[in-house]
C-alpha cells in the first residue's frame, strides 16, 4: 500500500516522536554513546520547549521501558496526586460541579521531571548535564515554531494577553502569537535548567548523586518555592469565569516522588501487550483486544466497514468499564482479575452485535463500580467547539486549539527500549510561572465531584490520566514500543495499529499511514466530560461506501479531513534488526534511525 514515507530500518538506534527535533536530539544522545534511556530524556526534555502547547516541565508522563541487562520490563509512574487541600467539599465550597480545565485549582503534583530522573539515575548513562544541554541551546537561541502551537498561541492570544501577563511575556509580542515558521526563545527556562545543573553538581561530581540533588531541588529547593509561591498567591482566571488560586503546598511537593510499577499484560496471537494500570486508561486496550481475540479480524478489510464497526464496538465497552471501575489503585480496589477474567470477557463479547449500540454498558461486577449518569454527559456541550483559548482537554487532530500531548519511543542497538507519553503543562492551560518559566498542570480535571465513582476528587490521589504509552513483547522478547497522543482516542488510535500489524501483516508506516477512527460514544475525560451518542469520527479518505454502510448499522458518523486521526509513533527490536515510522498527521512527527 503507499505510505507517506518509508518504515526506516537499522542496527544502531532508532528514535520516533512528535516533532523532528525531538527525535534528532534523542538520536544525537545514541550517536554520543549513551543509551535508550539517556536518549528519550534528553528528547523528552525537547518535546517541552518545542511543543510548549502540548506538554511542559511541570506536567506529567507514564512510562514503559524495557532494560535489556534486567531482561524486564517496568512502568515508570511520572503521574503526581491531587494536593491534599483536593478534598470534595473545598471544590463544592467553590461552586464547582465540574472541575475546571484550566487556571490553578486543577494542577496536580508535576510529575514529568521526576519520572525522567528516575529513569536517568536508574538505567542512562550519562549526566544531568549532558542530557539537559540540547534544550538549553535550543532555549537561549531559538526553537522554531510550527503551525500547530502558532495556530493555538493564536487562538488563545486574547486570553492569555488580558488574564496570564507572565505567559505573554514568552509567547506574545504586542498582544499578538508568533506565525509558523517564527523562532522563539525561553531564556527563563534555559536559566532554570542551568540553575539545576550548577547547584546539582555544586553538591557532588558523583552522577547519580547530582541526579538526586536535582530531584530535591525540584521538590524542595527554589523550583518547588517558586511553584508554591505562585498557587498560593495572585489568583488567576480560569475556567470557571473567576480567579482562583491553587491548592499546591510545599509538603504536597516534598512528599511525593516517581515511582516504579508493574505493567498490566495479555497476551495476544503470540504478542504480549503491556500496559500502565488502571491509575490510567491503558487497561481499556487490553480489554478492547480481550474482546477482539476471536472476532475473525484478519479476514475483515481492515478498511471496510466490517472492522470499523466491530473494533468500535469493543471500544465502547472498554471505555464504558473504564468509566465505571477504574482509579487510583491506592484508593480503590479496582477488580482487575476480573475484568480479564475469561467469564466476565465472554458476557461482555456477547453484547458485541451486528448494529451500532447507542447506550452505555459498563460490565456487571458484584460490589464493584458505580451508575455513571450518562443522560448528564449528553447534555454537557462543549461551547465554541472546546473553549478556545483555554486549553482544556486533549483534542482529534480537528481540534488543535485545545491541549495536546506528546510521544516518543526509542530504541538502542542493545535492545533497551523507552515509550513514554509525555502531556500536561500546556501553555494555555495555566499561568506561567515568571521565575521558572513554565506552567502547572491540569490533570484534576479528569477527577469526577460524584463520590461513588472510582475516580472521585479526593487528597493526595492519582487521576485517572488518559497518558497510556504501549509496549510489546513477541514469544517472549522485547518487540516493539508504540503510543500516540489524543486524550481519549489514544488507546483507540494504538488499538487500531496494532491490530493492522498484527492481522494484516502492515509494517509500522502502513499501519500509521492507514486511514483511522475513532468513537466519541462514551464521556471525555477533559473540562466540560461530555458525551455524543454513537458518534464515530472517520478520516475522509475512506471509502464513501463504507461511510453509508456505517450510517445504515445505527452509527452517529462525522467524516473529518483526510488526515486527522492520530499522531501515532511506533519502533520495533527484532534480534537487533531495529525498525520504526512516524505520524505524517501534522507534519511534524519524524523518525530517525540508522
Amino acid at each position: 500500500m503507499f505510505t507517506t514515507r518509508p518504515e526506516l530500518v537499522g542496527t544502531f538506534g532508532a528514535a520516533a516522536s512528535t516533532h523532528w527535533l525531538a527525535s534528532q536530539v534523542s538520536m544525537s544522545i545514541l550517536e554520543r554513546g549513551g543509551n535508550a534511556f539517556d536518549g528519550a530524556v534528553a528528547g523528552g526534555f525537547m518535546l517541552q520547549l518545542c511543543e510548549p502547547h502540548m506538554n511542559g516541565p511541570a506536567g506529567d508522563v507514564p512510562l514503559i521501558i524495557y532494560s535489556a541487562e534486567e531482561e524486564q520490563a517496568r512502568v515508570i509512574c511520572g503521574q503526581g496526586p491531587t494536593p491534599a487541600a483536593a478534598t470534595r467539599e473545598k471544590y463544592e465550597e467553590l461552586g464547582i460541579e465540574v472541575i475546571p480545565g484550566t487556571g490553578l485549582l486543577a494542577a496536580c503534583v508535576p510529575g514529568a521531571f521526576d519520572a525522567w530522573m528516575l529513569m536517568l539515575r536508574d538505567y542512562g548513562k550519562m549526566s544531568l548535564r549532558e542530557v539537559l544541554e540540547p534544550t538549553i541551546e535550543y532555549a537561549e537561541k531559538g526553537c522554531p515554531i510550527t503551525a500547530s502551537p502558532a495556530g493555538i498561541i493564536g487562538a488563545a492570544a486574547e486570553m492569555i494577553d488580558k488574564h496570564w501577563p507572565s505567559t505573554a511575556a514568552i509567547y506574545l509580542k504586542d498582544g499578538k502569537g508568533p506565525k509558523a515558521g517564527d523562532f522563539y526563545t525561553n531564556p527563563q527556562l534555559a536559566k532554570t535548567w542551568r540553575r539545576v545543573i550548577e547547584d546539582a553538581e555544586g553538591v557532588s561530581s558523583d552522577r547519580i548523586e547530582q541526579i538526586d540533588a536535582a530531584r530535591d531541588i525540584w521538590a524542595e529547593g527554589f523550583i518547588a518555592e517558586a511553584m508554591v509561591e505562585f498557587s498560593q498567591g495572585e489568583p488567576h482566571y480560569d475556567q470557571t469565569g473567576k480567579k482562583n488560586n491553587g491548592l499546591l503546598v510545599a509538603e504536597d511537593l516534598k512528599n511525593w516522588r516517581a515511582s516504579y510499577d508493574e505493567p498490566v499484560s495479555i497476551d495476544y496471537h503470540g504478542h504480549t501487550i503491556l500496559k500502565c494500570g488502571p491509575w490510567s486508561q491503558g487497561p481499556v486496550q487490553l480489554q478492547a483486544l480481550s474482546l477482539l481475540k476471536d472476532a475473525g479480524l484478519a479476514d475483515m478489510d481492515p478498511v471496510g466497514s466490517k472492522f470499523v464497526h466491530t473494533v468500535i464496538e469493543a471500544m465502547k465497552l472498554a471505555y464504558a468499564d473504564r468509566e465505571a471501575f477504574y482509579g487510583d489503585p491506592d484508593y480503590v480496589d479496582v477488580p482487575m482479575e476480573v475484568l480479564f477474567s475469561e467469564e466476565y470477557i465472554s458476557s461482555r463479547r456477547q453484547l458485541m452485535g451486528g448494529t451500532a449500540s447507542l447506550d452505555f454498558r459498563p460490565g456487571l461486577i458484584e460490589g464493584y463500580g458505580f451508575q455513571f449518569d450518562y443522560e448528564a454527559a449528553l447534555d454537557r456541550v462543549p461551547e465554541d467547539n472546546g473553549l478556545v483559548g483555554f486549553g482544556g482537554g486533549e483534542p482529534t487532530m480537528a481540534k488543535l486549539h485545545k491541549g495536546d500531548t506528546c510521544h516518543l519511543d526509542v530504541i538502542d542497538k542493545w535492545g533497551n527500549m523507552v515509550s513514554a507519553t509525555p502531556s500536561g503543562g500546556w501553555l494555555q492551560s495555566s499561568p506561567a510561572i515568571p521565575e521558572l518559566g513554565f506552567c502547572l498542570g491540569t490533570r484534576t480535571q479528569m477527577m469526577w465531584m460524584d463520590e461513588e465513582s472510582p475516580s472521585v476528587i479526593g487528597p493526595k490521589k492519582r487521576p485517572r490520566t488518559t497518558l497510556t504509552p504501549s509496549m510489546a513483547l513477541k514469544n517472549g522478547k522485547p518487540y516493539l514500543a508504540y503510543g500516540t497522543p489524543g486524550g481519549d482516542q489514544q488507546d483507540q488510535w494504538q488499538l487500531i495499529m496494532i491490530l493492522r500489524h498484527i492481522h494484516h501483516g502492515m509494517n509500522l508506516q502502513e499501519a500509521i499511514d492507514c486511514p483511522s477512527f475513532h468513537s466519541e460514544h462514551f464521556p471525555s475525560s477533559f473540562y466540560p466530560r461530555h458525551a455524543q451518542r454513537g458518534r464515530l469520527v472517520m478520516e475522509g479518505r475512506f471509502d464513501a461506501k463504507v461511510v453509508e454502510e456505517l450510517r445504515e448499522l445505527g452509527h452517529d458518523v462525522v467524516v473529518g479531513d483526510d488526515w486527522s486521526e492520530g499522531r501515532l509513533s511506533a519502533a520495533s527490536w527484532d534480534d537487533g534488526v531495529i525498525k520504526t515510522a512516524a505520524n505524517p498527521r501534522g507534519m511534524q512527527g519524524y523518525a530517525v534511525c540508522r
